[in-house]
């Protein structure tokens, strides 16, 4: 499941969302391909949910390497 949510968001997602939504959450289907990009990992879902009540949720924050990180240092990916 997370690498299929990775491929479909390197592949051609990433370059639709990353300009101006650093730090927010996108939810991908992993079946359709279909996104929501929101600021918290509940309203991205569930507005992936609104339009696919059948999607198969994952979660990225965009520009991050993780969604959710514990200690200091940061997990901002360095491009």
């Amino acid at each position: 499941m997370a690498r299929r949510g990775k491929e479909l968001y390197e592949s051609g997602i990433r370059q639709q969302v990353e300009a101006g939504n650093e730090g927010k959450i996108i939810a991908i289907d992993i079946e359709t391909g279909d996104f929501e990009v929101d600021e918290t990992v509940v309203a991205a879902t569930n507005r992936l949910f609104e339009r696919n009540p059948d999607a198969q949720p994952f979660g990225i924050r965009i520009g991050h390497r993780a969604v959710y990180h514990f200690g200091s240092r940061s997990l901002k990916k360095n491009s």
